[in-house]
């Protein structure tokens, strides 16, 4: 007989096992529903022998309590019916047992505070007895109401945010109904303005057809004009302003910095010398010439004697190097404009380049081009600036921390203290966030900077319809 038990058992445990973990979660799911609802009528009287007699035990254990035993099976039944984890069984049932003991604890504090009476029954006084006498009631209530609450993020899984409550819910799904609604009109948009292109390339039959299509082509890139967010007529009023005599008050000097530092170049007559004595110990005779002291780096001008080749003197730049105990050490030859070689040691300390000292410069002040950009100090302490309209095509590039941001940064800056708004816009593209989002507030935007990639492509295809026109 006992092997036939353990042979069902085997068997029924074996089915158990078969079974999918949704289903098996499923099947608790219900069995939890049926007992709170069974523990419910029983409370009323209408579960029969078997309910009246349990209700009698349980109140006396539990006394008002006892309404916790539903609730509790219904988070139960709520529990294993959205997780489909496998193995939480012991996990929720933790947190069943956790969520049990605090709420009788919970109900006999508040019943023995406002009313002197235990209402939570036997259990319930021996579990919040000790938590007055040790912590007095508002502690003993916070710790258990935090039990209460941990109990419940056991048994779901899940950590209490702001987004359970109803209100924040409700306000987090209208967002991003907002934003996928967004997102769907950029995308039909984009395919729209696709499914153009392709018309243009596919018929190219005469003028009359060509001008059919002028129409809706324009219709679309104002849908793209109202998707990126740009005004009415902004454009238009742009083009009609550009370069107009505008009073135009730029922001003042004082809100960017300055240089900051001294260049620490050492000895300079003492280099001067080495660098002369070194050459001439491998048979090179050159004569030093001036000096000039750059904000990172200082340059040794010299003159080599006649017929002495400059492949030589840059032959020996590791010597040298060795030499000044400078590292990296970079040779000039020739200088630029001038029958001289340069020798270009790093300083010691280097001077910070401020983009107000550049801005306020008379080069800078007195020229006439409205889209002059500042980009530094050279090696002679002369500042430089160049055109961008002789580079309308400008790629900005080089390894982490070589300074492209920087320089996009002292682009926008330069072209910002000398052009209005009426003069200027631009159309900022930052995907990641980072840079250019600064930018937002400013008036000289077309469009608020743009960090969705699919606006930054209609944004694209409608600045090269514009340059089209």
């Amino acid at each position: 007989m006992t092997r036939k038990k353990k042979t069902s058992e085997k068997k029924s445990f074996h089915v158990m096992s078969t079974l999918k973990e949704e289903t098996r979660h499923g099947v608790l799911s219900i069995i939890f529903f049926v007992l709170a609802v069974f523990f419910i009528l029983a409370s009323f009287g209408k579960s029969g022998v078997v309910g009246k007699s349990i209700f009698g035990w349980l109140d006396l254990l539990f006394g008002v309590g006892y309404f916790i035993l539903p609730l509790l099976f219904m988070l139960l039944g709520i529990s294993f019916f959205r997780n489909t984890k496998p193995n939480i069984a012991t996990t929720t049932t933790v947190g069943a047992v956790l969520f049990f003991i605090s709420g009788l604890g919970v109900v006999n504090l508040i019943a023995s505070e406002l009313w002197s009476e235990n209402l939570s029954g036997v259990i319930g006084k021996i579990i919040s007895q000790p938590m007055l006498m040790l912590f007095d009631f508002w502690t003993s209530l916070v710790i258990l109401s935090a039990i209460l609450v941990i109990s419940i993020s056991i048994m779901f899984d899940t950590k209490p945010t702001l987004s359970h409550f109803s209100f924040w819910k409700n306000f987090r799904l209208n967002r991003n109904k907002k934003e996928e609604a967004e997102e769907e009109e950029v995308e039909d948009e984009e395919e729209e303005v696709a499914d153009e292109d392709e018309e243009e390339n596919a018929d190219d039959e005469g003028e009359s057809e060509e001008k059919e299509d002028d129409a809706p082509a324009d219709s679309k890139m104002s849908k793209i004009k109202n998707a990126l967010g740009m005004k009415k007529n902004e454009m238009e009023d742009l083009s009609a302003n550009y370069m107009k005599n505008i009073e135009y008050s730029p922001p003042p000097l004082s809100l960017l910095s300055r240089d900051k530092g001294k260049p620490g170049v050492g000895d300079i007559k003492a280099n001067s010398n080495i660098i002369k004595r070194t050459l001439q110990n491998f048979g090179i005779t050159v004569e030093m010439d001036e000096i000039s002291i750059g904000p990172s780096v200082t340059r040794y001008a010299l003159k080599p004697a006649e017929g002495v080749k400059i492949s030589r003197i840059v032959g020996l730049q590791n010597d040298l190097a060795l030499a000044l105990a400078a590292h990296p050490l970079r040779i000039e030859a020739p200088i630029p404009g001038k029958s001289l070689v340069g020798i270009e040691i790093p300083n010691s300390t280097k001077t910070t380049v401020g983009l107000g000292t550049l801005l306020s410069s008379p080069e800078f002040e007195k020229t006439l081009k409205p889209l002059l950009l500042s980009l530094g100090r050279g090696i002679s302490g002369k500042s430089h600036f160049a055109d961008l309209c002789k580079m309308p095509h400008l790629l900005i590039a080089g390894a982490t921390g070589a300074g492209k941001s920087v320089t996009i940064h002292t682009i926008v800056n330069s072209l910002l203290f000398r052009n209005p708004p009426e003069n200027m816009r631009f159309i900022m593209i930052d995907p990641k966030r980072v840079e250019l989002t600064l930018y937002n507030k400013i008036p000289h935007l077309l469009t608020p900077v743009i960090t969705n990639a699919k606006k930054a492509i209609l944004s694209l295809k409608w600045a090269a319809k514009e340059m089209e026109i």
